[in-house]
């Protein structure tokens, strides 16, 4: 039995238009009414917080990659687990010296600034507008250090790349994990939708996993079930005849 579901943001929740549909918004609705529903984003807090309150939801979001997971109605930090310092500025240094376009996130905001950095307990750090090629260099990279993890991400709102930047081990699958224990809900009785290279974790670690039918092969091959793409409100059709007759 489903007791709690945790929904990626870009292209699950929402699509190149970063809008939320009509049909998924209904869908969404639904489905918090029966169990916790967790929005899981790469992206930094105040997104995941704007989102969240669009769909009315209340339980801990999880937000940085998984670096963060907080409380959508009073913003409180429930728990993160930072990049730490020396990581960070091994990054930093790395994307200033490639001149690449950036976001690094803090518990304070986020600066896609260099100069503006204004501490080094970041939470997460995000190569951004790469392609593909770019982001599997940027990553391979840092393959094989001890304390930083790599993932990359697809942006569908520019049809780029991303690579995300976190501590060692930290991720949406052990972000999962954490929430657990505040909700007190086992990830085996999670149910988890995404569509690229950071859901993995995820959808690994949850009890049941969905895959958009715009997600990459794969994370289509450890899902339980393909839904349509998030053009096709594949999100809403996931959620009406899959998700709900499991709860």
């Amino acid at each position: 039995m489903i007791r709690a579901v945790i929904l990626d943001l870009d292209g699950t929740i929402i699509g190149p238009g970063e809008e939320i549909s009509p049909a998924v918004r209904t869908a969404v609705t639904r489905l918090a009414e029966r169990a916790p529903v967790v929005i899981a984003t790469g992206r930094e807090a105040a997104d995941v917080i704007r989102y969240a309150r669009q769909l009315q939801l209340t339980a801990p979001q999880i937000c940085d990659g998984g670096a963060t997971i907080l409380d959508p109605a009073s913003t409180e930090i429930l728990w993160r687990s930072p990049l730490g310092p020396e990581n960070a500025r091994k990054v930093v240094g790395r994307l200033r010296t490639l001149d690449t376009a950036f976001i690094a996130t803090f518990p304070q905001g986020s600066t896609k600034d260099y100069d503006r950095l204004p501490h080094w307990d970041l939470n997460r750090i995000s190569a951004l507008d790469l392609t593909e090629s770019m982001a599997d260099e940027l990553a391979g990279w840092f393959s094989g250090g001890e304390s930083i993890q790599t993932v990359k991400a697809f942006l569908p709102y520019n049809g780029l790349w991303a690579v995300d930047f976190t501590h060692h081990g930290v991720d949406k699958g052990t972000a999962a994990a954490r929430l657990g224990q505040l909700i007190d809900v086992n990830t085996a009785d999670m149910a988890a939708a995404g569509d690229s290279f950071n859901d993995l974790a995820l959808l690994r670690a949850c009890g049941l996993g969905i895959a958009m039918g715009n997600a990459a092969p794969e994370v289509k091959d450890i899902a339980d079930y393909v839904a349509p793409s998030v053009q096709d409100d594949g999100l809403a059709v996931a959620i009406e005849g899959f998700l709900l007759p499991r709860l």
